[in-house]
């Protein structure tokens, strides 16, 4: 009879030690490492953590241990045929036993209520559990690693107290930022205003220039695919209006021109190289299909709009999103 309340004592103590799983912290060592110098709840979390592996290796340990009595001490009681039969019974119901929510619910408090004393223990003999650790106790995976960019603006899209919603944004546009390309934000062809290089710019054609609200703006020669310079309206501040002047003779005639499928983090470095704030879009042809400001690629980059004191009026590529649908939509047109 004796033997048999050592069994059943030794089955629930293996339960209640299949129930006990302290799991891994869902904040990164470094987090919990700062956390660690500000409250002592956070120190203790702290050292749980850096001693989980060794935690596991002492659970494989006492299960190993309980295990063993259990069907050694089972032999003994019922004789070998009895007593194996037992062991193997008691081999597939522990697990049971200890998913029991009430069992785990006493686990954990016991466990938490010792964990100091067990975690000092566990510092002391950390070396022994070496072997252990290679033979027997689970990897415990790091939840603050990152598998993909999607993973982490997620991440950060559920971090309502920790970022303000212009935080958020700021880092969201900065992970996207190199996959945009520079087709998806530059002011497209059809909206590209323009100055032809023979243009005389008398008051009549400086004050139109004026009212267009922009700083800048291409010079070409004959059409929109060979811009030949760039006029920067600052300057033209300082024309002698009483003496008129072509466009080709005020304009800087130093053109950029940049691919419309080269990416934002490519145009963003041109622009710091070049020291330049317009470029000329164009394709595998050579033909221009758009307009580049830097604005256009800061503006992509922490996710606000730059007002620029020189320009008046709302951004091309705003007003080209905005009419889209309007181009090319006659009462009867038909799309393929």
């Amino acid at each position: 009879m004796f033997l048999v309340i050592v069994i059943f004592l030794i089955f629930i103590s293996l339960a209640i030690v299949a129930s006990l799983l302290p799991e891994p912290h869902l904040v990164s060592k470094f987090e919990l490492r700062r956390r660690s110098k500000m409250s002592r709840e956070a120190l203790l979390l702290h050292r749980r953590e850096a001693l989980l592996p060794d935690i596991y290796a002492a659970m494989a340990i006492k299960m190993d241990i309980l295990i063993v009595a259990f069907i050694v001490l089972s032999i003994v009681a019922f004789g070998w045929a009895v007593g194996i039969i037992i062991g193997l019974i008691g081999l597939f119901l522990y697990p049971v036993v200890a998913n029991w929510g009430f069992l785990k619910r006493l686990s954990m408090k016991v466990y938490a209520r010792n964990e100091v004393v067990y975690l000092d223990i566990l510092e002391k003999v950390r070396p022994l559990f070496k072997v252990v650790h290679a033979v027997s106790v689970p990897r415990v995976e790091p939840y603050h690693r990152f598998d993909s960019r999607e993973e982490l603006q997620r991440l950060i899209d559920q971090s309502e107290h920790v970022l303000t919603d212009e935080e958020k944004t700021l880092i969201i546009h900065g992970l996207t930022f190199k996959d945009q390309t520079v087709e998806s934000i530059m002011t497209p062809k059809s909206f590209i205003k323009s100055v032809k290089k023979s243009e005389f710019l008398g008051p009549l054609v400086l004050s139109e220039i004026h009212e267009l609200g922009h700083s800048r703006l291409p010079v070409i020669n004959g059409d929109i695919d060979h811009v030949v310079g760039v006029l920067h309206l600052n300057d033209l501040l300082s024309l002698d209006v009483k003496h008129s002047t072509t466009a080709d003779k005020a304009m800087e005639a130093k053109v950029f021109y940049i691919r419309n499928d080269d990416n934002l983090e490519h145009a963003l470095a041109a622009f710091i190289e070049t020291r330049h704030h317009l470029f000329i879009v164009i394709n595998e042809h050579r033909e221009t299909v758009g307009l580049l400001t830097i604005e256009d690629v800061i503006e992509a980059l922490i996710g606000h709009r730059i007002i620029d004191e020189d320009d008046n009026h709302e951004s091309l590529h705003a007003i080209a999103t905005k009419s889209i649908l309007e181009n090319n939509s006659p009462k009867n047109h038909v799309d393929l």
